[in-house]
């Protein structure tokens, strides 16, 4: 797995691992909804999962981005798909979206690149 990708995953696991682990029921509930709102229904999750990445890119939320990158790659995502989605997080968010934009796609390119 690319260091990139691989650095951002234990991190993240790392970190949701002491949070949970507090045992916080508010912070709990939410990360239950996070989960739950991104499962199948009525759109399909790779549709959710544009949507979730195309919002993440606007609000410039970097940990969410390559969160949503991930998911999307691994439920079947094509680069083309994950570009078009992040054209309209650029159009919508402007141009401040760019830097987060560059590294959506240096963090795609990692996630092509694993072995």
């Amino acid at each position: 797995m690319s260091d990139l990708v691989q650095e951002f995953n234990d991190y993240r696991s790392k970190m949701n691992e002491k949070l949970l682990a507090d045992n916080n029921l508010v912070i709990k509930r939410i990360f239950n909804l996070d989960t739950n709102a991104y499962a199948e229904g009525a759109l399909d999750v790779k549709t959710k999962e544009l949507l979730g990445l195309v919002a993440s890119a606007v609000l410039r939320c970097d940990d969410c981005i390559k969160y949503h990158l991930e998911t999307s790659y691994k439920h079947g995502i094509t680069k083309e798909e994950m570009m078009e989605a992040m054209g309209i997080a650029t159009l919508v968010g402007g141009t401040i979206v760019i830097p987060h934009l560059r590294r959506a796609y240096e963090f795609w390119e990692a996630l092509e690149n694993q072995k």
